[in-house]
Order: C-alpha cells, then sequence, then structure tokens
C-alpha cells in the first residue's frame, strides 16, 4: 500500500491515546484462536501525506468517553438501500458510508447488525473491484466473534484497509478517493447524530479538529479531480469547509486552555474556539450533503 496516502491506524492511534492522557501502546490483533500484538509500522512517507482517519477512529473516541452503551442504528444507511446505487460514484461512496456503519455496529457491539452490514460490504465491494480484498471467510470469524467486540472491531478494520490496498495496487484511484469521503463523511455524521453540543464536551472539540482533516482530505479530493466524480464530490467538501472556517481559531502560549472552555487543543499553540451557532451549521451541512449521497431521488 502506498504510506504517502493512507497511512492513517499508527499515526491516528497514537493522536487518539495522546488526545486521552495514554501513553505508548501496541495493538491486539486476533485472528481465529490466537491473539499476537503487533507493534505500530510507519514506513518513511516520500511523497505528501493526508493524514485522513478510518471511519472507527472518530468512534471510537466516542465510546471511550461515554458512548460505549449506545445500540441506535436509526441513522445508519440501510443495507436495502444498496441495490439504488447504480452509477460508479455512488458505489464508491457508499461503499465507503457502508464500511463506516459495519465499524460502528462493531465498536458498539451490535454483532447483529454487522453482519448483515459486512454482507452489504462485501456485494459492494465486488461491484468496484476490491473483492480479492473481502474474502468469504472473514464472514465465518465475524459470526464466531459476534459477542466480542474487539475482535469485531479488528476484523472490520482488516477488511477497510484491505479494501484501501486492493484499490491502490489496481491503480483506482478516482475511487479510492471517493471511498475515502464516503468513509470520513459518515463517521462525522455518526459522531453529530450520537453527541450534542457541550461547552466541556472532548467530543466536541475532536469534531471541531475535524477542519484540520477535512482541508487533508480536499487536498486529497484534488490529486484525483480530473475525474468528473470526484471534482464533484471535492466541489462539495470544500462547501462542507467554508463551515468548518467559521470555527474561530486563536494563537496561545504555554497553556492547554482551561477545563470546560470551548476549545480544541492543536499542535503548534493553537485552539480553535467552536460555538453553539457555527457547530449547528456544521451538522445541518453534514447531515445535508450525507444524505444527498444516500438516498435515492
Amino acid at each position: 500500500m502506498n504510506k504517502s496516502t493512507l497511512l492513517f491506524l499508527a499515526t491516528l492511534t497514537a493522536f487518539t491515546f495522546s488526545s486521552c492522557g495514554g501513553g505508548e501502546k501496541s495493538e491486539e490483533i486476533e485472528t481465529g484462536d490466537s491473539v499476537k500484538t503487533e507493534e505500530p509500522q510507519i514506513n518513511p512517507v516520500s511523497e505528501t501525506f493526508f493524514q485522513v482517519p478510518s471511519p472507527g477512529e472518530m468512534l471510537t473516541f466516542i465510546k471511550m468517553v461515554g458512548g460505549k452503551n449506545n445500540k441506535n442504528t436509526s441513522f445508519l444507511n440501510s443495507p436495502s438501500n444498496d441495490k439504488n446505487y447504480t452509477d460508479n460514484k455512488s458505489k464508491a461512496l457508499n461503499f465507503g458510508i457502508y464500511s463506516c456503519d459495519l465499524s460502528y455496529c462493531s465498536i458498539f457491539e451490535i454483532g447483529s447488525e454487522a453482519l448483515k452490514y459486512f454482507k452489504t460490504v462485501k456485494v459492494m465491494g465486488d461491484q468496484i473491484g476490491v473483492s480479492t480484498a473481502i474474502k468469504p471467510e472473514v464472514l465465518k470469524r465475524l459470526e464466531s466473534n459476534v459477542g466480542s467486540s474487539d475482535s469485531l472491531a479488528v476484523i472490520t478494520d482488516d477488511v477497510y484497509f484491505s479494501s484501501f490496498e486492493a484499490l491502490e495496487d489496481s491503480k483506482q484511484g478516482p475511487t479510492l478517493a471517493l471511498v475515502v469521503a464516503g468513509g470520513w463523511l459518515e463517521s462525522i455524521y455518526i459522531a453529530t447524530n450520537l453527541a450534542k453540543f457541550e461547552e466541556k464536551s472532548p467530543v466536541i472539540e475532536r469534531l471541531a479538529d475535524q477542519k484540520y482533516t477535512l482541508e487533508n482530505l480536499v487536498e486529497f479530493l484534488k490529486k484525483h479531480e480530473s475525474d468528473a466524480n470526484v471534482a464533484s464530490v471535492k466541489a462539495d467538501f470544500e462547501g462542507l469547509l467554508a463551515e468548518f472556517n467559521k470555527i474561530s481559531e486563536k494563537d496561545v502560549t504555554g497553556s492547554a486552555g482551561k477545563e470546560g472552555s470551548k476549545t480544541a487543543m492543536l499542535g503548534g499553540g493553537k485552539q480553535l474556539f467552536i460555538t453553539k451557532e457555527v457547530y449547528d451549521g456544521i451538522v445541518a451541512k453534514i447531515k445535508s450533503l450525507r444524505n444527498s449521497y444516500t438516498l435515492t431521488k
């Protein structure tokens, strides 16, 4: 896999741990009846690195800060909609969206729904050219680990990253860009359905941080904007970025900010200040954009 565009897991896992006060941790990966520990491997980056998270990153964070008992699936994209996506753009976007929904069901321990979403991801993956990455035996692994959220999350991450690798290996850059866009958008859409605006909420602060992730994502889309479908999505995301740009940013020195302030602390002495009005505008734009990709006309 080309690490210059898709070095997601190691970088963002480290970011999550540092944000939550943890130290360095290794990742436990369970396959079958055995468990092995793998240290994150970061390869040298020779080109511009686009830091775009996997869908599970935001959802895992929300679970960590208090949403682990949530079982609501009403806002996910129904698996029955998959037959409505007949063009390349909608197939790629919704493959990313469904992959995120699969991740959500795994992380929040909704095993029966995870099986449904895996089957939909498998069908759509076959349609966009990643059939080799989603093998039939993965379903058996899911079925045997329905009661283990950690195992489900590892399996669904395997599906997600293997799909990326298959798209890169087959030189399907535009399709990959749409999949990444769909997955990221769905993760933010789910997050805004779970999180209500509160001044002290670390979830809201993390959502504010997505301003910079979105900037990177727009740059990633630009790499493939010669494709009309990618150009269209890039324009959509630039409209969303305009809403995120309403978040104010201030330089600070030597301070992590007062507890309870409406800020998100960034590297380099920056803080983001987000008001409820701005947050509501972002949420409305996310909902409108996401529904334009998932709902049939």
